[in-house]
């Protein structure tokens, strides 16, 4: 049986899960209502403490899915991204246009990561 540790968890879900050197985030989303490129620094914050928390850091994203409320806000949210992103450590990526919880959130991102 592999060694699955669950953090931050309620009865609903789990903020990271991880098994062995797999580190898996739950969608992340930030302040509702605030623009997109505010939402999206937010969450990238986030993901950063999140990782920390359980040994890793942005360097050792793997895969990262993005949801946007609107996919015209995909320039907006790929500026931010792009500078946060590690130089020539870019993850797999997909992104997509999808409704969210509620309409003030704007951005979701869901990371897999391993340990350093």
């Amino acid at each position: 049986m592999p060694d699955i540790t669950r953090h931050q968890s309620s009865n609903r879900m789990s903020q990271i899960v991880t098994c062995g050197d797999m580190i898996y985030l739950a969608g992340q989303v930030a302040e509702p209502g605030a623009s997109v490129a505010v939402q999206t620094q937010a969450i990238l914050e986030q993901i950063e403490s999140l990782l920390a928390e359980v040994g890793s850091d942005k360097q050792h994203i793997l895969q990262a899915i993005i949801w946007l409320a609107s996919m015209d806000d995909f320039a907006e949210m790929n500026t931010i991204w792009d500078s946060w992103v590690p130089a020539g450590r870019p993850p797999a990526r997909a992104c997509g246009g999808a409704p969210l919880a509620t309409p003030d959130f704007k951005v979701e991102i869901i990371v897999t990561a391993c340990k350093r």
